[in-house]
């Protein structure tokens, strides 16, 4: 339950502070959950999130039953319906019963070795999960389905909120975005050390994860900073907002006085007190 109100805030949180929205990406652990979906939607946040095989989908042109009629017994019913015949079907088996001719390859991203390329189709359905309790219909999104050639059944779906007058190019490179994330994921915790936390709470973990995460993007901007040194162009780190104050620093710090390190000590002041006079003995003759 902690998770799946994990999954909800977070987002939430990032438009409350002012980060601009871009496209959420997900892997199916989160995109088969239909209520997380939804409050994207809600939020009037656009999503390419996977989903499970089984997830079930309206085919293009095949939507839920409306209402009964009222026969003027008892409340109007409000709720779609479905019935023996007139079913979803699963991504599954929507993707083996598109034609072979809805299926183009396209290269996404230049590889260490050979391009980036697969097979994939694209169409417009509607989210079935448990329609039956709604009294309107889901909008209409894009269901993109991956399939190479060298397998026998489709590798990957896809749910996006992209416009519809996306093209199928444009659609694959931003579900295959989720490439940079798992690569930030990887060198969070190989390099600046995100799986090392071992404590048992949740406010530790999140310290830990700041640190982490503020390390890593550190690390990012001077890796930026070298890679486009050679074409002249130096980003610039953000400015601090007035008034900010480091974290562990008083708010009322003491003003201090000049600093120099070439000064000698016998100057400074002591805390130990002066030692009286020792009283010496006379030579003898």
């Amino acid at each position: 339950m902690l998770r799946k109100v994990r999954e909800i805030v977070f987002p939430h949180l990032a438009l409350a502070t002012g980060v601009p929205p871009g496209v959420v990406l997900a892997d199916a652990v989160y995109g088969d959950t239909t209520h997380f979906r939804d409050q994207l939607t809600a939020w009037g946040l656009r999503y390419a999130v996977a989903v499970r095989e089984s997830t079930t989908m309206w085919p293009p042109g095949v939507e839920p039953l409306p209402p009964e009629p009222y026969t003027g017994r008892g409340r109007p019913a409000k709720n779609l319906r479905r019935r023996p015949g007139h079913e979803p079907a699963s991504v599954k088996a929507l993707a083996q019963s598109l034609p072979q001719n809805a299926y183009q390859t396209v290269t996404w991203k230049e590889g260490s070795n050979t391009p980036l390329r697969s097979r994939f189709a694209a169409v417009r359905v509607r989210a079935a999960h448990r329609d039956y309790w709604r009294a309107t219909l889901r909008e209409p999104e894009w269901l993109l389905i991956e399939w190479p050639e060298t397998e026998s059944a489709p590798s990957h779906y896809f749910l996006c909120t992209l416009p519809e007058n996306y093209s199928l190019t444009q659609l694959v490179y931003t579900a295959k975005m989720r490439w940079r994330i798992e690569r930030d994921y990887r060198e969070l915790k190989q390099e600046v050390g995100l799986g090392h936390y071992e404590g048992r709470n949740w406010r530790g973990f999140h310290h830990h994860a700041t640190l982490t995460i503020a390390a890593y993007g550190f690390l990012l901007l001077q890796r930026l900073k070298g890679w486009n040194k050679k074409n002249g162009i130096f980003p610039q780190a953000p400015s601090l907002p007035p008034g900010y104050i480091p974290r562990g620093r008083p708010k009322s710090a003491t003003p201090r006085t000049r600093l120099d390190r070439n000064d000698s000590s016998w100057d400074c002041a002591t805390d130990r007190p002066r030692a009286p006079a020792m009283s010496l003995l006379r030579a003898s003759a």
